[in-house]
């Protein structure tokens, strides 16, 4: 009896060459030939004669086979199959490479159906290696969609990609005997659902996608295949947050006059937004089971302010042990970031937000630990850096409440003694193993708060993130102004730099960002001739702005370099930073009011997007 688990074999007698094929298509089972979807079809309704076709274009051909031979190539000797052609507008070449069984398998005077690319040379018209179907008659008019007939079997054929000696048509002949020999497939959808969104059976399905009468049908079957597919991540994700839900959290009590005090430190009033979402994580972190929240929000608009806030909620806690309160001690909270750059910024901004609470807050890089406030009593107003041996212990041991960090957070070597509050930035630039990696660093499951700047329909994040609460920040914090994004010619490359020049000027300060760090090597054939950060930065100072500082920023300085160049930038020693994308998250310099993006059709929607917000990140207006 066949069933889906069953071997492809057990089908029809397979060559070991098809095997081998089969094995680097992927293929082993029944359901993976069932779930091996064609690229396309052929539609016998849209025919082109064979005289009017052009070079390089396209098509589908109906003609009688005038003549076929087998033969091996004149220079490799690779065995191949050679035919012509013809229908009522003149005849096509055809040559099969690596396929010289064809030239038995059909005979002169047989009508077959040709897809692929036209080459024309000196009015020979040429086909290599096309997609192949027999048909029993040759249509009156072969590019007129009246004369189409289902007379023939279907009118669309399903096209699959081929690998060497699997071919499309070898792949529809197996798939067909799959279906008539398939007994009962059974359906991983419920009948009431598949009712409710008007979806076809799993084995209907299967039939409209690989021997489709009409369009509708094989769109119809990709819908329900589709659905099937957020369907199982959906039940994943609901699996996944019924376990966490299942998990012991610490216990976190707000007290409101500690936070009242808290947030009148901020330089900013909250939004409405903010102090919602702050409202929201507040209610998640008293639940006795861990949050699982989402915090999405454009470029700008507040959320390092919203985990500061619950960052300071949280380790303003004691520690339960045996169901009691101890009377010392703090809960303690790491915040993740995918750079280095973002992770010493966070640890600035949460000193400032930190300093006199007598709250130690630490940063841990590939690069080195830094710790406030410094026990020497001289500089106990700054971070002292120690070495990761002796924060590690302070962190094992609960002595340090706040520690940042980037990927060195979720490394083996290091533990939390009470780590109540996991926070990631910028969450899509971890995998999913690193996400849990820090959520798995206590015997207790810690609460989880995920940000993102990246723009996520809700319905989309809702997919993606089924095992996520989510909070949308809609608004930016007052005064900050949205920047303005314009694409500008290269005739208009003066004007652009006049517009930079009017905004320096006014003492502000510009970006210019490049796709690539050093110049093409010309001894490369070939080579992507993009603007670079070293020659940009030489161009600039030395013919555009000689007046002005500039300065550059790539991911082959060392860490100590990048620090000492960005603190020049935000204390305005630098006028314009040449930069690659190093500085795509969380730079915040307020003063920075002009960025440039050379070859912006090197960088993603997301990368731009992160970009566009490093400008504008205060209430002046250019």
């Amino acid at each position: 009896m066949i069933t889906l688990q069953s071997p492809i074999s057990s089908l029809i007698r397979i060559r070991p060459e098809i095997a081998n094929g089969l094995v680097r298509l992927g293929l082993h089972t029944v359901e993976d030939i069932l779930r091996y979807f064609p690229v396309r079809y052929s539609d016998a309704r849209e025919y082109l004669s064979i005289g009017g076709v052009e070079d390089g274009q396209e098509a589908t051909f109906c003609g009688t086979i005038k003549k076929i031979e087998t033969k091996k190539s004149f220079t490799s000797k690779i065995p191949m199959t050679e035919a012509v052609i013809e229908d009522v507008s003149g005849t096509l070449k055809i040559i099969w490479f690596n396929q010289a069984y064809f030239g038995k398998m059909y005979a002169v005077g047989q009508t077959i159906e040709v897809t692929g690319k036209v080459s024309i040379k000196n009015g020979a018209r040429t086909l290599i290696n096309p997609d192949l179907r027999e048909r029993s008659t040759l249509p009156i008019d072969s590019h007129d969609s009246l004369f189409a007939s289902s007379t023939d079997g279907a009118v669309l054929t399903p096209l699959y990609a081929e690998t060497k000696h699997v071919s499309s048509r070898w792949l529809s002949v197996v798939i067909a005997r799959a279906l008539s020999e398939l007994k009962s497939i059974e359906d991983p959808i419920p009948e009431d659902i598949l009712k409710k969104y008007s979806l076809p059976s799993l084995r209907t399905a299967y039939i409209w996608i690989h021997s489709p009468k009409h369009a509708e049908d094989a769109q119809k079957a990709r819908k329900r295949f589709a659905f099937e597919e957020i369907f199982a991540i959906q039940l994943q994700k609901w699996s996944d947050r019924k376990k966490v839900q299942e998990q012991q959290a610490y216990h976190i009590e707000v007290e409101e006059d500690h936070l009242r005090d808290f947030l009148k430190k901020l330089p900013y009033d909250m939004t409405g937004g903010q102090k919602s979402a702050v409202a929201t994580i507040l209610e998640d972190i008293q639940k006795e089971y861990p949050m699982s929240r989402l915090l999405e929000g454009d470029v700008g608009s507040g959320k390092t302010a919203i985990a500061a806030a619950a960052t300071y909620v949280t380790v303003m806690n004691r520690p339960n042990k045996d169901g009691t309160k101890q009377t010392f001690g703090n809960l303690q909270v790491a915040y993740m970031a995918p750079t280095e750059i973002l992770a010493t910024q966070h640890f600035e901004s949460f000193i400032e937000y930190f300093r006199g609470t007598g709250i130690s807050v630490a940063l841990i890089t590939g690069s080195g630990c830094r710790k406030f406030p410094s026990k020497v009593a001289s500089q106990r107003d700054n971070y002292t850096t120690i070495s990761k041996s002796q924060l590690s212990k302070w962190i094992a041991n609960g002595e340090i409440p706040v520690v940042i960090g980037t990927h060195a957070l979720i490394q083996k070597s290091l533990t939390f003694k009470h780590l109540a509050l996991a926070i990631i930035d910028e969450q899509h630039r971890f995998g999913l193993k690193q996400r849990k990696g820090l959520a798995k660093k206590d015997a207790h499951a810690p609460h989880l708060l995920s940000m993102s700047a990246t723009p996520i329909p809700r319905t989309l994040a809702l997919t993606m993130y089924g095992d996520l609460d989510i909070s949308v920040l809609d608004e930016l914090p007052p005064g900050r102004q949205h920047p303005h994004t314009e694409v500008i010619l290269p005739a208009k490359r003066k004007e652009l730099y006049e517009k930079m020049r009017e905004q320096l000027q006014k003492d502000k300060q510009a970006y210019v960002i490049c796709p690539r760090i050093d110049e093409a090597d010309p001894a490369i054939q070939n080579a992507l001739q993009l603007r670079s950060v070293l020659q940009e930065e030489k161009t600039l100072q030395e013919t555009i702005f000689p007046e002005y500082v500039v300065r550059s920023i790539h991911s082959k300085m060392t860490k100590q370099k990048k620090e000492d160049v960005m603190m020049d930038f935000k204390h305005k020693k630098i006028d314009i930073l040449v930069s690659t994308s190093v500085i795509e998250v969380g730079v915040n310099v307020p003063n920075a009011t002009v960025m440039v993006i050379e070859g912006a059709e090197r960088f993603g929607l997301a990368q731009l997007h992160q970009l566009r917000g490093r400008v504008m990140r205060s209430s002046d207006k250019p």
